[in-house]
């Protein structure tokens, strides 16, 4: 396999001092590297039995979408308030850098539907546990979680298994 790490650059400081970004445009841009993130992802859910994808916004879109179509599953988005057209419902939820808020449409998840939710990145885990906590208040099943890049230090994949949603990282990052 692909060394995924080799092809994620950092940003130092971004989106504000202290932060080292992990940007994953460098291995989106890549065929190769693109490619082998999707299939070890599938691999890994190959045998999980699943209804839908949910892709965080905005770089979980891109991991998730391409995610849903290997499984062949249906994908939904889940967005930065303002941004869904038909009616939704709200999570407000805490940032390591501030405050946000995510919203998903609200006939995006039928009761019962099983779901996986991908990310590019987990760091605390608020957002990951907002996402959750959406699609639960719809009555999916949220039992899987999948990340492209881990950072373990700020122990956000503790966190979610804490709330009954197994993990799966490809890569890990030491810091912030």
């Amino acid at each position: 396999m692909i060394n995924l790490s080799a092809h994620i650059r950092t940003i130092a400081d971004y989106p504000k001092a202290g932060i080292q970004f992990r940007d994953i445009t460098t291995l989106l841009k890549d065929p190769l590297a693109f490619n082998a993130t999707i299939d070890a992802l599938a691999l890994h859910y190959a045998d999980v039995v699943l209804d839908k994808v949910v892709g965080i916004e905005a770089r979980g879109f891109i991991v998730g979408a391409a995610l849903a179509n290997r499984l062949k599953l249906g994908f939904v988005p889940v967005r930065k308030p303002g941004k869904l057209p038909a009616s939704v419902i709200r999570q407000s939820y805490a940032l390591e850098y501030g405050e946000d808020a995510l919203e998903l449409h609200a006939d995006a998840i039928v009761a019962g539907e099983r779901v996986l939710l991908i990310d590019d990145l987990i760091a605390t885990g608020g957002t990951a546990l907002a996402a959750v906590g959406l699609i639960r208040q719809l009555g999916g099943v949220v039992e899987h979680a999948g990340f492209v890049i881990d950072l373990p230090a700020l122990s956000g994949m503790q966190h979610l298994q804490a709330s009954g949603v197994q993990t799966f990282a490809l890569c890990q990052f030491e810091g912030h």
